[in-house]
């Protein structure tokens, strides 16, 4: 992958020539969170590239919360195509994400044509982390806490700019299009490993003393763990909220509603969430997993049991978000030092 600089001023330029192609957004910083801001007139003003990641996930971008999928006597609302999106500020936790929603809504027979659009026509700028939460533990899980792959364009932060990595044929197009933006990356480069390498050691440290298990036993101790009271434990404080499926970037069940609408009739695609009690509930009333405790299991046995034997990789990303949202302080590093 070719490498070169940018520095802050050009990117800012860039940006703004993206946006007449691209609806944009980067993250803002609020308080102490990161959100998802759409970049107007005003460039990366306000914009955090660094730091760590937003609090908002990337994949309400491409697998919104709400959508329309189809309107009953009216043409295919799928001819409407939206306006293509361009993510700044990505990072490496959000990015393994796609592999597991890739998984999910691109596979034959029943890929969805709303996410595979965006995600084809879309840009991702992402860019590495320069600091952590207390809730990450990305690197507990085989994830660096900059990205590796799936990125078109990667910047990471040094004193004067970014380094920017090339990692696709758009990310290569974008440097090609807009060539005089860029400079040689070589004076540039051996600070940018530097500054990898000291973050990634005091994040191990970090996980450390969170005594996760090795990641190789996790997906072994969860099967030995399935049956055990540790779940009827750890559900006494949840509240079925809902709140960590919903701010977690992996989380992808989703269900469909229709509503009537000045005498129309549409269908609505809903976000939801497995730990809620009519998720699995059936007509008639049967339900599979009636008990908490059950549907809390399961979101762990999906993440740490069932994607591994599907794809070879977890349905978690180490970013910690579920933590910080649950009401009922369950941590999911807890949760697996438990096992």
């Amino acid at each position: 992958m070719d490498n070169y600089f940018i520095n802050r001023p050009n990117l800012d330029r860039l940006v703004r020539s993206l946006a007449k192609t691209y609806n944009v957004y980067a993250p803002v910083k609020s308080d102490d969170n990161r959100y998802y801001k759409k970049i107007g007139d005003e460039g990366l003003r306000d914009a955090v590239l660094g730091e760590i990641r937003a609090v908002q996930t990337i994949k309400s971008f491409y697998f919104p919360a709400r959508i329309k999928v189809a309107d009953y006597f009216s043409q295919d609302i799928s001819e409407r195509k939206p306006r293509p999106i361009a993510i700044v500020g990505v990072k490496s936790c959000d990015l393994a994400s796609l592999k597991i929603m890739d998984y999910v809504f691109e596979q034959e027979p029943f890929n969805d044509p709303f996410y595979i659009s965006q995600r084809e026509e879309g840009l991702i700028i992402s860019s590495d982390c320069t600091c952590y939460g207390e809730s990450c533990f990305c690197i507990g899980l085989g994830i660096m806490p900059y990205p590796t792959e799936d990125f078109d364009i990667n910047l990471s932060e040094i004193e004067s700019g970014y380094v920017a990595e090339v990692g696709s044929g758009k990310g290569e197009k974008v440097v090609k299009d807009y060539f005089k933006l860029f400079q040689n990356a070589e004076h540039y480069t051996e600070k940018k490993e530097e500054n990898r390498k000291s973050l990634k050691g005091s994040l191990s440290e970090h996980v450390k003393h969170k005594k996760i298990p090795n990641k190789d036993s996790i997906q072994s101790l969860l099967k030995k763990k399935f049956d055990s009271p540790l779940w009827e434990e750890i559900a006494k404080t949840c509240v079925e909220c809902g709140a960590c499926s919903v701010i977690c970037p992996a989380c992808h069940c989703f269900t469909l509603k229709d509503q009537n609408v000045e005498g129309n009739f549409e269908r609505l695609r809903l976000w939801d969430s497995c730990l809620l009690l009519s998720f699995a509930r059936v007509a008639g009333g049967a339900n599979p997993r009636k008990l908490l405790a059950q549907r809390l299991r399961n979101r762990f046995d999906k993440k740490f049991n069932f994607f591994p034997d599907m794809i070879g990789r977890f349905g978690c990303t180490g970013c910690g978000r579920c933590s910080q949202a649950c009401a009922g302080k369950i941590y999911i590093h807890e949760v697996l030092s438990k096992l």
